[in-house]
């Protein structure tokens, strides 16, 4: 009977082990995910940004609109932590 109860609480703390290490190892796979994402999503409006101002110039109407777009996609990925002023062409 105490060895069936030992066992028992093993087994039991095992898989309780087990969930943490899974849990652990899911948070890093996401924060990447988001992170890659983030950075696709800068990239792409910056490509926009620098298509608008070839194609209408600087200071056109389009340009501004992408702009913007550049300015939110950075806040919803960090806001200020990774923002280089200088880096949408201005």
């Amino acid at each position: 009977m105490l060895l069936r109860v030992k066992r028992g609480k093993t087994t039991l703390l095992a898989a309780v082990f087990g969930v943490f290490l899974l849990v652990g190892g899911v948070a890093p796979i996401l924060a990447g995910d988001r992170d890659r994402d983030c950075r696709e999503r800068i990239h792409k409006a910056e490509a926009k940004l620098r298509r608008e101002i070839d194609r209408h110039g600087e200071h056109s109407q389009q340009a501004h609109k992408r702009r913007y777009e550049l300015e939110r996609a950075r806040e919803r990925c960090g806001g200020d932590r990774d923002r280089d002023h200088n880096h949408d062409n201005r």
